[in-house]
């Protein structure tokens, strides 16, 4: 049987792309909720991210917390993917 190659993924690549994407979201949504939108958004993630309200400030303010977050988390998912697939996959 023919064996599968897997891929491993960017883990800087994958870290930087979710980090810029989650603290865009987060940007733009605190400040959107200026107007009401998205304010429970807004409520919801400011228990998580020190400082976010719905203001233009609040708003760069949870950007940056956005990005940390996003960044981690693409940084970890992408790390023990190509952990799984490299050691964790081989029969």
């Amino acid at each position: 049987m023919k064996e599968i190659k897997y891929q491993r993924i960017s883990v800087r690549g994958l870290a930087f792309s979710l980090g810029i994407v989650w603290g865009l979201a987060v940007l733009l949504a605190g400040w959107f909720s200026i107007t009401g939108w998205a304010s429970q958004f807004v409520l919801n993630l400011s228990s998580l991210y020190v400082g976010y309200t719905s203001s233009f400030w609040g708003g760069i303010v949870g950007a940056v917390w956005g990005f940390i977050d996003g960044f981690l988390g693409g940084f970890f998912l992408a790390f023990f993917y190509n952990l799984f697939v490299t050691h964790g996959l081989k029969k």
